[in-house]
């Protein structure tokens, strides 16, 4: 959730909520509209909540890893719609389960955002590198 500060100046000014993850995560609906920073030395997986309308996501690469991709998976599979731009291509999604951030591939920088209507994920993002962002139906 978003946190919000009033100045003394009576202007009100909001946040938005960052976090780092260096580990597997499991989403609800309440961590909605948090924007997710990925740092680790190996990728990790994160599940989606359950669909729910106005649910929202962003996922950014924060630091170079190597060894594993990070995986960001829709609990219900096969509803992950929509487009990124990975080097200069589209890459289209189209009832997709997983948006993989690809190991060695990656660049600081390389994003998803994720939001649902109660019936998808509708993806947007950007990768700087050729294979960078991935998405797969591995089911």
């Amino acid at each position: 959730m978003a946190t919000t500060v009033t100045y003394s100046n009576d202007v009100t000014r909001i946040f938005e909520d960052v976090q780092t993850l260096a580990a597997a995560a499991t989403l609800t609906a309440a961590d909605s509209g948090t924007t997710y920073i990925l740092k680790a030395a190996e990728g990790k997986t994160i599940t989606l909540p359950a669909l729910k309308s106005g649910v929202h996501f962003k996922f950014i690469v924060g630091s170079a890893f190597a060894t594993s991709d990070w995986v960001i998976d829709s609990a219900e599979g096969d509803n992950i719609e929509g487009l990124l731009i990975v080097n200069g291509a589209s890459v289209v999604a189209a009832g997709e389960d997983q948006i993989n951030f690809v190991a060695s591939a990656e660049t600081v920088g390389d994003h998803v955002s994720l939001s649902c209507d109660g019936t998808n994920w509708y993806v947007s993002g950007a990768g700087n590198a050729a294979g960078s962002i991935t998405v797969t139906d591995p089911s």
